[in-house]
């Protein structure tokens, strides 16, 4: 591993590094990572066009395989930058609360910088104007998880708001596939606000009985298609019962 560059920022430390080796597949990637080991995102270098990650890959697939209207997303979570670059047909409103997240993606990532707001995504979410995104898409992290403001029912309301008819919310998750309190809960309260949802569970390689991984879970006041082969490894699952988030 060779390291590139390391920042601390208000919210996160930040690493930069070149690995021959990534999730047990060999080859030559650059990634950043913050200092809890996961990983936000991964470029190829041999072939900066292909999507790394499997939770990537099975977004793209339900941003582009359920009939979008307007064309619009609203991405909560930069990492480098690599949905929207994927997805040069849709429209991107992505928020980012790192700046320095999204200063070292457009240096050593070569993302385009001037597609991201700065700031907390619900905030940003919420000044958006009703009925006008296709997808909404989070894939935001600290160092203890998905952050509580955007998995409550306040969050989904606001959301849900600011979706069209027949639009969508996808959520990229770290969780297990049984017996979690914390996924149970978020679609418990995602369904809430959602006439059909989806969970699909993705374990992480070497896991074992922790039975830990990336869940993908979407919601829609319509059927969400989802082609079991392009989902990347990903099964659906049936989630529990569990409470419901509030803000408060």
């Amino acid at each position: 591993m060779r390291l590139l560059e390391e920042e601390t920022s208000e919210f996160n430390q930040i690493s930069v590094y070149e690995t021959s080796e990534l999730y047990g597949r060999t080859g030559k990637y650059r990634v950043l990572q913050f200092a809890d080991g996961a990983v936000q995102g991964a470029m190829d270098m041999k072939d900066p066009q292909r999507v790394v990650l499997e939770y990537q890959r099975g977004i793209i697939h339900l941003i582009n395989g359920n009939e979008p209207v307007t064309g619009n997303v609203f991405l909560i979570g930069h990492g480098i930058g690599t949905i929207a670059a994927q997805c040069p047909d849709k429209r991107f409103v992505t928020a980012e609360i790192d700046e320095k997240v999204v200063q070292i993606s457009g240096r050593l990532f070569h993302c385009p910088m001037n597609r991201v707001i700065v700031g907390d995504g619900r905030h940003i979410l919420a000044e958006q104007q009703p009925g006008v995104f296709d997808y909404i898409v989070l894939d935001a992290f600290n160092s203890k998880g998905t952050p509580k403001h955007l998995t409550s029912l306040e969050f989904f309301r606001i959301a849900t708001d600011k979706l069209r008819p027949g639009g969508a919310i996808i959520l990229n998750l770290a969780g297990k596939a049984r017996n979690d309190r914390l996924s149970a809960a978020i679609h418990t309260t995602l369904r809430e606000t959602c006439s059909y949802t989806r969970a699909f569970f993705l374990p992480v390689e070497g896991a074992g009985a922790d039975d830990s991984g990336n869940l993908i879970m979407t919601g829609s006041n319509r059927p969400i298609h989802a082609h079991p082969r392009l989902m990347e490894g990903f099964a659906e699952i049936e989630m529990g019962q569990g409470h419901m988030i509030r803000d408060s």
